[in-house]
């Protein structure tokens, strides 16, 4: 047997396999995750509650984000104005003392 008939073969193995057993798999995996909600105390029922959470939750991370990203610039352009001042004033002293 060549490469390419092992590869076919195989994949025709695959495919037979996810259509015979793809439906059971894919029951067993929804159930298996109601489970799991169910057993952290997330009813069917509380779905909508849940997601409009994870919405919220999802806003207050980016508003917090946005708020560390203007601290960072304000913090910044407070020092680059401080050493810009300092500057200027040293300039300023200098000449004054020449005159």
């Amino acid at each position: 047997m060549q490469d390419h008939e092992v590869r076919a073969i195989f994949t025709e193995v695959l495919a037979e396999q996810k259509r015979l057993y793809g439906a059971e798999t894919e029951e067993a995996v929804q159930r298996t995750i109601s489970t799991m909600l169910t057993s952290f105390g997330i009813e069917e029922e509380d779905r909508a509650e849940l997601r409009a959470d994870f919405i919220h939750l999802r806003k207050w991370r980016k508003s917090v984000e946005q708020a560390q990203s203007l601290t960072i610039r304000a913090m910044v352009t407070i020092i680059a104005a401080g050493a810009a001042g300092a500057l200027w004033l040293g300039i300023k002293t200098m000449l004054q003392g020449k005159t």
